[in-house]
């Protein structure tokens, strides 16, 4: 194969909150990097992703704002595909699975392996609320892990050991929805049975060759035996199973999300006016599908995802998953339920995308988990980019301008120095190049910078400053090399600062950037007119990092509880207190307020009475961790507006070393109780 059709696609991401830096550096710009660079090599290659639209997350969002499961995919839909635009990312087609075209695949899927008989019915127990008259997704349920005891496990996974779970096994178990005991009903469901696809699996995983990430992820699951995985549902929001038995149920989303991939290819092929073209790249033997996800995907895409490929038949398999870890922020977790994030939206919305795209690619987590930091940011900004690169770019081409008039002087013969630039830049591309087929954006980047550090020394051994009097002719000759080399940075900087490449386009003198094999050759003719120079990066000032860091800063460390204050407060006799109306309350939702870090908007039911409060407790209680409990109000504190919401009733809470903390009836309380 010498030029084969390649097929990449990234992990496709949930809409139902914004995108964040972890997501960017594990699946989305290593993807964008590595397609970008193939398209310069003039490879036949397609870049495919789009929204991940159904599953438990889209509802529990929905369910925590009162509104539909569409307004919250059609909102995040389009804030995702805005930011990532605004990033630079290259896709050829950006879809959603909440299309019909999606259903209607995802569906065919489904039917093959019902008509071939590699589906299993299983009669089964799930836990249903009595009390919202619902079965209830694993998601849906909360109680304590069996493995490690941790308090709040979900039904299908436990975050703090990672243990993938059933909810029956949890011990404790309590509907997320309205805080009741669930009891187990018979339902029915239809299960793929990896195991019976085992060794057929294990026979094209050992012909090919993987990350070690990948291949001692997917064998620890094939060692410890291939179950059957359910693939439907009893839920109210995804694709419904295609079978008149099987009303009310719908397909599990980890079974359509990876179908997304075929769906937005078949949607582009239609955009583009070939119907049929999807099938050039999803049915040719000869494509070379390559997934960039995360670690936390590697099961799905591969061994789930290969299995159903292989059994609905005529498929391309993958054939690379380059699956990365995990970005840390400032030494910690990133926890999208705490708000700690560095949130894309809102880097763009103070920064320019290639210093991110640079700062990210140099850093990528490839082996291992890598760390986000704003100072390590600044400094590739600042440093490297615009002390390295833009220094060596701008003083060739004002020198240039200064002392040629603006077009390129003609070389005369090589020194040994010369020489050796030239060799260099000739060498970069495929050096580059070779890092890049490899999947290793890091060293890419790591190569393209000491290109950089190579010319910018070139320049000042040279001191073309000196030899423009002493000996003219060496001077021309290094600028002509520095304009070549200029050149040829253009190119190689393309993949990682798309934007910086397109804006050094014009101060050389061009219109479109020469093919990555043509990067290194040194062809701008003797008399070329060069464009007028300017600044590729600007530095960025102490100040404005030290304000992203304090951010960072107030939402890992809560204030702490000074020692007791002596009071301060006057005495109250027994008529002011009995004035107060203290009431136990049941949370039955919870949700962030825009714009307000620290607020929540809080339902309460009253004992048959529900209000409002909003209550700034958000960096110390998510939503879903509020909704079920019984807590403790001021049930007759006169009505507020706070940012607009209105609030009816306070929260009682204690400030404690951590943080508040709540206050709560001890044991189970119903809702509306008087406290006296």
């Amino acid at each position: 194969m010498t030029n084969p059709k390649i097929l990449v696609t990234s992990a496709l991401p949930y809409a139902n909150g914004p995108l964040h830096l972890g997501h960017i550096a594990g699946a989305y710009l290593p993807a964008d990097i590595y397609v970008r660079y193939q398209r310069m090599k003039g490879r036949d290659v397609i870049y495919i992703c789009g929204s991940d639209e159904h599953g438990v997350p889209i509802t529990v969002s929905a369910d925590n704002e009162g509104v539909s499961p569409q307004e919250i995919v059609d909102r995040y839909h389009a804030m995702n595909r805005e930011a990532f635009q605004k990033l630079g990312m290259s896709f050829d087609n950006y879809s959603r699975t909440s299309l019909p075209l999606h259903h209607e695949t995802a569906q065919e899927f489904f039917s093959i392996f019902h008509r071939n008989g590699d589906l299993i019915v299983k009669t089964e127990e799930q836990f249903f609320s009595e009390k919202s008259r619902r079965f209830l997704p694993d998601r849906y349920v909360e109680g304590v892990c069996p493995h490690c005891r941790y308090d709040r496990a979900r039904g299908d996974q436990c975050d703090k050991c990672g243990k993938w779970l059933e909810p029956r096994e949890l011990i404790d178990p309590v509907s997320k929805i309205d805080g009741s005991r669930p009891v187990l009903r018979k339902t029915g469901h239809w299960y793929f049975p990896m195991g019976r696809f085992a060794a057929e699996w294990k026979t094209w995983f050992d012909a090919n060759t993987w990350k070690e990430n990948v291949r001692n992820y997917c064998m620890g699951w094939y060692n410890e035996g291939l179950g059957d995985r359910p693939i439907t549902r009893d839920l109210h929001w995804g694709v419904p199973v295609p079978l008149e038995e099987a009303k009310g149920k719908v397909l599990y989303v980890w079974f359509d999300a990876p179908i997304g991939y075929i769906s937005s290819t078949q949607e582009w092929a239609q955009r583009i006016g070939d119907p049929d073209r999807w099938k050039d790249y999803w049915c040719d033997p000869e494509t070379r599908l390559v997934h960039f996800i995360g670690k936390d995907n590697i099961v799905f895409h591969a061994i789930l995802f290969p299995m159903m490929l292989s059994r609905a038949g005529g498929y391309v398999l993958p054939g690379a998953i380059p699956a990365n870890e995990y970005l840390t922020i400032e030494g910690r977790k990133i926890s999208t339920s705490q708000n700690y994030a560095i949130w894309l939206k809102d880097y763009l919305d103070l920064f320019p995308p290639d210093p991110l795209r640079y700062a990210l690619a140099a850093n990528a987590p490839e082996t291992k988990d890598t760390d986000f930091s704003w100072k390590q940011f600044q400094s590739r900004n600042n440093d490297e980019l615009a002390d390295i690169l833009g220094n060596f770019v701008n003083r060739t081409l004002t020198f240039v301008h200064r002392y040629y008039g603006g077009r390129l002087p003609g070389a005369g013969v090589l020194s040994d120095r010369d020489r050796a630039m030239r060799e260099a830049i000739r060498r970069a591309p495929q050096e580059m190049g070779e890092a890049l087929e490899a999947f290793e954006v890091r060293r890419a980047a790591k190569r393209f910078m000491d290109v950089c550090r190579t010319a910018n020394k070139y320049f000042n051994d040279a001191a073309p400053w000196e030899t423009r009097k002493s000996d003219p002719g060496a001077c021309a000759t290094t600028l002509n090399l520095c304009v070549q080399t200029v050149r040829t940075l253009a190119v190689l900087m393309a993949p990682i600062l798309p934007f910086s490449s397109a804006r050094l386009l014009p101060m050389l003198g061009l219109e479109t950037l020469p093919a990555w094999d043509a990067a290194g050759d040194a062809d701008l003719p003797e008399g070329h007119a060069l464009g007028d120079p300017g600044i590729l990066f600007a530095k960025i000032e102490d100040d404005v990092i030290d304000r992203e860091i304090e951010k960072l800063a107030r939402i890992s460390q809560p204030a702490a509880a000074g020692p007791p204050e002596k009071a301060s407060v006057p005495e109250i006799g027994f008529e002011d207190f009995s004035k107060m109306d203290l009431r136990t309350a049941r949370v039955i939702s919870a949700e962030r307020i825009p714009d307000a870090d620290k607020l929540l908007r809080i339902g309460i039911d009253l004992g048959g009475e529900t209000r409002q409060i909003v209550a700034g407790v958000a960096q110390f209680y998510t939503p879903e961790e509020l909704v079920g409990k019984t807590l403790i109000v001021v049930a007759n504190l006169k009505p507020a507006k706070i940012r607009g919401v209105e609030s009816r009733g306070m929260l009682l809470a204690v400030k404690t070393g951590t943080g508040l903390r709540l206050l709560a009836p001890d044991g189970e309380t119903e809702p509306g109780l008087r406290i006296s």
